[in-house]
């Protein structure tokens, strides 16, 4: 095991006896030995460090159905890896002892970008997954490591809080991004995510834009972000401002971190979700951490047959030919 090292930041400026951080919307003023909001950046005396450089919190062998991502190499497997950390505060965050521990108070191991890989390889898998805390405040080791891989396929979990200079210099080496459209009101973002929605949004249409598959999540929150205004809204931008085909991953909500009085999401209010997107005319509508039979399966689009059938993450490519439905031949929003 190699020693953490003290790695410079990217995306910063002096400004006096501090540092403004500009990889992230937030726009940290950093102190010396001061913190950012992500806790990922420190102020020293002579630059801003990366501080989280390669400490991962960690590491798994993934079904690319958890990551959601159901369009991407279906019934694939990823090498998952996480660090510490999160430049937004979620109070109904699920990954909370990891993205909002203290500086220095979670244990973690230093892997550099080698041994990463090393351990990449021996799983004999082709894709890594940078993901479980937010991993554009890694940016970085992730930069690196992509640099020591070249030849293997990444992709991104992320809540999309990222200034355009790094993201577009991500989009050279992701290839998919599942990206958290956590509500669709900016009073949602600013009251219980600590960001601001529309940076998110123009996180997705980048990426869209560059080319990158990309997936998005909605985690309804009863009573939060779950009206049917707000639902028809976020549909309706998905269709008017990216495409009727990209996949929308509703998900259910559990009560976790500071929101443990919250109800679980009713079964009925994640179905009512998914019809509402599909009435406004999204193609791939997925409801997620629920047992059901509506919302797993994948269907053409133009003839409306079962393409990829899903029993949990038990992945059953039935008529698939390339990106293309076997049976009409209509040309699907994939990647293989």
């Amino acid at each position: 095991m190699s020693i953490s090292p003290r790695i410079e930041a990217r995306f910063y400026e002096r400004d006096g006896d501090a540092y403004i951080c500009g990889l992230c919307p937030q726009g940290c003023r950093i102190g010396v030995g001061q913190y950012g909001k992500c806790g990922a950046r420190r102020g020293d005396e002579d630059m801003l460090a990366a501080y989280s450089y390669g400490k991962v919190s960690s590491l798994c062998v993934d079904p690319i159905e958890k990551k959601p991502l159901y369009h991407f190499r279906p019934g694939g497997r990823v090498f998952s890896v996480g660090g510490i950390g999160c430049n937004m505060s979620c109070k109904h965050c699920q990954n909370w002892s990891i993205s909002q521990s203290a500086s220095g108070k979670k244990r973690t191991t230093y892997e550099s970008p080698e041994e990463l890989v090393e351990m990449f390889r021996k799983e004999k898998v082709d894709t890594i997954a940078f993901t479980y805390n937010e991993p554009a405040i890694w940016f970085e080791y992730m930069i690196d490591v992509m640099e020591c891989a070249p030849d293997a396929t990444y992709v991104m979990i992320t809540n999309g809080y990222i200034s355009e200079a790094p993201l577009r210099e991500l989009c050279r080496y992701v290839s998919a991004m599942n990206i958290d459209i956590k509500g669709f009101t900016d009073g949602f973002y600013t009251n219980v995510c600590g960001g601001r929605l529309e940076n998110v949004l123009n996180t997705v249409r980048t990426t869209f834009s560059l080319g990158v598959h990309i997936e998005l999540t909605y985690l309804l929150i009863p009573g939060y972000n779950d009206s049917d205004e707000e639902i028809r809204n976020f549909a309706n931008w998905v269709a008017g401002g990216l495409s009727v085909d990209v996949p929308v991953h509703f998900t259910r909500f559990h009560p976790d971190n500071t929101m443990n009085n919250v109800p679980w999401t009713s079964p009925d209010s994640m179905l009512k979700a998914l019809d509402t997107a599909a009435d406004i005319g999204l193609n791939n509508v997925y409801v997620g951490n629920i047992i059901s039979e509506e919302g797993s399966d994948t269907y053409c689009p133009e003839c409306g047959a079962v393409v990829i059938r899903r029993t949990g993450y038990h992945v059953d490519v039935v008529a698939l030919e390339g990106l293309r439905c076997k049976g009409c031949g209509h040309k699907l929003y994939m990647f293989r």
